[in-house]
């Protein structure tokens, strides 16, 4: 978990969040649709199964996504951003269009 005492910069919270090879592109797939584990490893073949796992989980960890497990057999789990992980789409929004104008 993101600690405000932890950073007199907040753009360091912010990479530490979202930072890494995986996790704005995990945020960007399921911030389209709510997506099953086998949905998001899909969007994201080059990502390895435990890879994703972990990703998910730090990102859960920090408020930005939720997962719904469904008592079902075999089991169903859906993930989904919760209101702080929706409130990053802008921003990346933004990150997309500075990088089309910039490659």
């Amino acid at each position: 978990m993101i600690k405000k005492e932890n950073y007199p910069c907040p753009i360091q919270a912010v990479l530490d969040i979202i930072g890494g090879k995986w996790k704005v592109n995990i945020l960007w797939h399921i911030g389209k649709d709510v997506k099953r584990f086998s949905q998001i490893k899909g969007d994201i073949p080059a990502i390895t199964k435990k890879m994703l796992s972990q990703q998910l989980k730090d990102l859960e960890e920090n408020g930005m996504v939720t997962r719904k497990i469904y008592a079902e057999v075999p089991a169903r789990v859906e993930y989904s951003l919760t209101e702080k992980g929706r409130s990053i789409l802008p921003v990346m929004e933004a990150m997309c269009e500075w990088g089309k104008r910039h490659l």
